[in-house]
């Protein structure tokens, strides 16, 4: 009998099919898990690349984002973050927040937090796009982009945060937060109502075709409103504001810290090193424009020769308030467009007030060109003053007024010239929270300056001392408000 030689070879076969077998098993699976879930690798599946190759491969914005996605974990990433649905929620919010830092409602120095996100996209998308002090939170956890809390008990105290953003989910009993509340919802717009209590809608815009699941969606910028500086705050006090406009007071020309000895030189000079706000910052968005000149003399003085030719206005018509207690400059106010002359004194309460003509030893009156520069004293007071022309008017409470005049939707410019009653006018802004009404000050300090006319002598006008001016400044400065030195 013969012995059987085809059984190795049956066995040799068995073991190829089922090789191939496999084989075809790993390419189905991989051709599934690349091509049409989008999916990356976790422990136990079949890919050839590691999770960060395959989220930077599959279409992210940049490394950086990749790189993020790995922080805080030990691990592989998890299979969402290389997903189509993931990929392009990011490259959605990346887009969104970008608009949000040019429109100056996003810093990248600000600390967010994302409320309700359970995906982390948008975490994701700050922290690729430079707000690396992201952070999210959720019902689950899903680190190390979320973390574990519920928008009705959020584990922060007022304040914590810069920016919140809200995708989706619910906002009832959301932490306040310190400057911009950001939400994407459905289109309705009674959703806005709940804002009324506490913040200001700065912006609304309409978004198409986000996702099947929210083709159209609303978003929603909105500003807390700040009535008053905080309890601990008095008139040295820091206004609160975000810290975007921190930033912008920080990169401000530097102030003159010594006194110097021609100041009707060196001041004027200076102005061509200002940093006007409106050259560094986005202001489209606001709901109006206005400039307020506080002591503005005639038309000519400020606002026809500098404000209206020179300050950068991003194409945006300005509504001029001339506030001008010299009945001198008064009559032609009435032909120039779009400026509402007050007639008064700015001062800090409404009642009478003498007004004194007091010129400069030297100083000549010439024809047509008004008076000397005038001070203000209340008409109880007035017997301080020097032999000057005296003249009563009426004072009105100017940070009143600045508060049932503007709101924080507006950009708002002043020019404040008062004769020295900037040191009675700042401390009432603080003292009222009008301060943070005021985007920017242009401040001219009156103090008891080296007089142009006689070397060597100082100007009797003025009790302060360039010291004190100094001072003024640097408060406000420190308090968050962008101020610059005038002349």
């Amino acid at each position: 009998m013969e012995p059987n030689v085809g059984k190795p070879g049956f066995l040799r076969n068995v073991l190829v099919r089922l090789l191939l077998f496999g084989v075809f098993i790993v390419v189905v699976r991989f051709a599934y898990v690349i091509t049409l879930a989008g999916e990356s690798c976790s422990v136990g599946d079949f890919c050839f690349f590691s999770p960060s190759i395959n989220l930077a491969k599959a279409g992210t914005r940049s490394g950086a984002l990749a790189a993020q996605a790995a922080v805080g974990g030990a691990g592989a990433a998890p299979e969402r973050y290389a997903s189509k649905e993931w990929i392009n929620g990011v490259r959605f919010y990346s887009s969104a927040f970008q608009d949000m830092i040019s429109g100056g409602f996003l810093s990248p120095a600000a600390k967010a937090l994302c409320v309700e996100t359970p995906t982390g996209r948008d975490v994701m998308a700050l922290r690729g796009i430079g707000v690396i002090d992201a952070v999210g939170i959720s019902k689950k956890a899903s680190p190390p982009l979320v973390k574990s809390g519920e928008a009705r008990r959020i584990p922060f105290a007022d304040d914590t945060f810069d920016f919140m953003f809200a995708g989706d989910g619910a906002l009832e009993n959301s932490p306040r937060p310190a400057g911009e509340f950001v939400i994407y919802c459905g289109i309705y717009n009674s959703f806005v109502d709940l804002f009324n209590f506490c913040c200001n809608v700065v912006k609304v815009n309409d978004i198409l075709e986000f996702d099947s699941s929210m083709p159209h969606i609303r978003e929603i910028v909105v500003k807390k409103v700040r009535h008053a500086i905080d309890s601990e705050s008095n008139s040295n006090g820091k206004c609160s504001v975000p810290e975007y406009k921190k930033k912008q007071v920080r990169n401000a020309e530097a102030l003159i810290e010594e006194e110097p000895l021609k100041p009707w030189i060196t001041l004027k000079r200076n102005v061509k090193n200002i940093k006007y706000l409106s050259s560094m910052v986005d202001i489209s968005f606001k709901d109006r424009y206005v400039y307020i000149d506080v002591g503005a003399r005639s038309y000519g003085s400020s606002i026809g020769s500098w404000f209206r030719k020179q300050y950068p206005k991003q194409n945006k018509t300005f509504h001029v308030y001339a506030i001008e207690a010299d009945k001198t400059f008064h009559q032609e106010y009435g032909t120039k467009k779009g400026v509402t002359l007050l007639p008064y004194a700015a001062w800090v309460r409404n009642e009478s007030l003498v007004f004194e003509i007091n010129r400069d030893p030297g100083e000549k009156k010439v024809q047509g060109k008004g008076r000397g520069m005038g001070r203000i004293q209340p008409l109880k007071s007035s017997g301080g003053f020097d032999g000057g022309e005296l003249e009563k008017i009426s004072g009105f409470d100017f940070a009143e007024w600045l508060k049932n005049t503007v709101s924080e939707n507006d950009f708002v410019v002043m020019k404040m010239d008062v004769e020295g009653t900037e040191f009675d006018l700042i401390p009432r802004l603080f003292e009222t929270g009008a301060i943070c009404l005021v985007d920017e000050i242009f401040l001219e300090c009156h103090y008891n300056r080296w007089q142009r006319c006689c070397p060597g002598q100082r100007s009797p006008k003025y009790e302060k001392t360039y010291d004190q001016c100094l001072q003024l400044f640097t408060s406000l400065r420190q308090s968050g408000v962008l101020v610059h030195q005038w002349f």
